[in-house]
């Protein structure tokens, strides 16, 4: 399997809130807590079986070393019911918490809400990738190994620095909608930013935590979620947040929509094509630095290029000649293919076309992966090499995990990426334009002048390029004295950096870093 070349293979099921129990079954040797709600209840009528009640959790105990230091903690899984102001039950939210043992004043440990994006992704990924105490092996490069894969104790785990609670929105992992209800009050933006940020509320109210430093970290669409969050939690709750850390972010849509008439993705890509046809091969071996071959194409990105763009038609044909040269230059594609696109290089296009000839598409998470097709003509890849190859390990890694060390039980499937059971996901929020929520996380900023935020950022990531999350944090207009309260960190990977293995160890170190920047004061 390859960053050589692998092959590429080209009203929900659910148990009524009565059958519950009989269905969620914490394993024999978990010890159970109690599922009564707190005395204070925030529902008052009892209209519904689960009104008052979530199912019963696994709580099992364990340790980890991290960074030298062993530490205890206490896994806690299982359901938090979701129910509408008159105690209806509307949704069962399944997540997966740990709280670090022995902590002096538990109440004020940092707690950091974690979730993939999709939409439709469960949050597996972060979970056993990087953040859990444990994770799923991988090659160091990041390749699978064989199945059946192991499953070891995660050394970069960030339990050291905060408690964790990763979160499965509804439809994804073992969450789903409750029975009767309709799927469409969770599977749109607004939507879920509403449903994550209650069970992010009730979870911080029933665990006492309002007194902890509270953070988010959210990949990819995740990230979007992530700066959705911010605001409603503030404006609906007063949930002031600490930090947020973005992995892979997309905040402004636009940057990744390649629409006709939209020329703005065509110079933000541009940097990430380029970062890829040098892992390739496809440069001049002059370029022997990757991050000063990308300073030159980004400065070529922002001026001439963009400027190209922007006067359409008016270029000459001396003009449109001698972009496509340098276009071919830090792309490794040809000059004539290139006028073919008319000077815009559509994403699909490029992952298709980079090794076309050797018979090899590249990834689109990653693009350092590739793998074999049926159609070298074609103008899309048929399924993404980067993403088959870690699909299968990380879905061993999640079910055979919450069985058997975290003693959890449940028959439905764990939904790792349901896109099928989401769309249409509702953007009616923004109908006729793009969704843009970087100025909801500059209004969170603004009024919350001590949120911090980080972002990690692949530099071979093709779903949420580096050189447009740069161009979308430029364009937020911050206040200069806030602009301090946000850091970048770049990786020589993918969409999920994690899997390689040195920059799983830098994004612990430069995650670490970012923690430390709070529990010092």
């Amino acid at each position: 399997m390859s960053i050589k070349s692998i092959s590429l293979l080209s009203g929900a099921l659910l148990f009524s809130f009565s059958a519950v129990l009989a269905q969620e079954k914490p394993g024999k040797d978990a010890e159970k807590i109690s599922n009564k709600a707190p005395e204070t209840q925030y529902h008052q009528a009892d209209n519904n079986q689960w009104a008052k009640y979530d199912p019963p959790k696994s709580v099992t105990k364990h340790s980890v070393t991290i960074n030298g230091k062993n530490i205890s903690y206490t896994a806690t899984v299982g359901y938090t019911i979701l129910h509408d102001e008159n105690g209806k039950a509307l949704g069962k939210v399944f997540s997966i918490a740990y709280t670090k043992d022995g902590e002096p004043d538990a109440a004020k440990r940092p707690v950091t809400f974690a979730y993939n994006g999709g939409p439709g992704s469960a949050s597996l990924w972060v979970h056993m990738g990087a953040l859990g105490p444990r994770r799923i092996r991988m090659q160091d490069s990041g390749e699978a190994e064989e199945p059946p894969y192991t499953v070891v104790d995660n050394e970069y785990s960030w339990l050291d620095k905060t408690d964790l609670v990763f979160i499965d929105p509804i439809e994804t992992g073992y969450s789903r909608p409750a029975e009767g209800i309709d799927k469409k009050i969770f599977t749109g933006y607004e939507e879920d930013i509403q449903s994550v940020g209650d069970f992010i509320r009730l979870w911080t109210s029933r665990n006492g935590r309002w007194g902890s430093q509270k953070f988010l970290a959210g990949e990819s669409y995740g990230t979007t979620r992530s700066a959705g969050l911010s605001g409603y939690l503030s404006d609906r709750y007063g949930y002031y947040l600490n930090g947020i850390v973005l992995i892979s972010s997309i905040l402004n849509f636009q940057t990744a929509q390649f629409n006709i008439g939209n020329d703005l993705p065509y110079p933000l890509f541009l940097p990430t094509y380029a970062a890829i046809a040098w892992y390739h091969k496809k440069i001049d071996p002059k370029y022997k630095d990757l991050r000063t071959f990308l300073k030159e194409v980004e400065e070529f990105s922002l001026g001439e290029y963009s400027t190209a763009l922007m006067k359409g038609d008016k270029l000459t044909d001396a003009e449109v000649e001698s972009l496509a040269i340098k276009l071919a230059t830090y792309t490794g594609l040809s000059k004539q293919y290139i006028i073919n696109t008319n000077l815009r290089i559509v994403i699909f296009r490029f992952v298709k076309e980079l090794r076309r000839n050797e018979g090899l598409v590249v990834g689109r998470l990653d693009g350092r992966f590739t793998g074999h097709e049926y159609d070298n003509a074609g103008e899309r890849f048929a399924s993404d090499p980067s993403n088959n190859e870690i699909t299968g390990p990380y879905a061993m890694a999640i079910n055979s995990y919450v069985k058997k060390e975290l003693n959890y039980e449940n028959d439905l499937p764990y939904e790792v990426l349901s896109g099928f059971r989401v769309r249409p996901w509702n953007y009616n929020n923004v109908q006729n334009q793009y969704l843009n929520v970087a100025e909801t996380l500059r209004s969170a900023m603004t009024k919350n002048p001590s949120l911090k935020v980080t972002v990690l950022n692949g530099y071979y990531d093709l779903a949420t390029p580096y050189f447009a999350t740069q161009y979308t944090f430029d364009h937020m207009y911050l206040p200069k004295e806030l602009r301090k309260n946000i850091t970048m960190s770049f990786y020589e990977a993918g969409h999920m950096m994690y899997i390689h293995k040195p920059s799983l160890v830098d994004m612990k170190k430069n995650v670490g870093q970012f923690y430390d920047s709070f529990l010092s004061k």
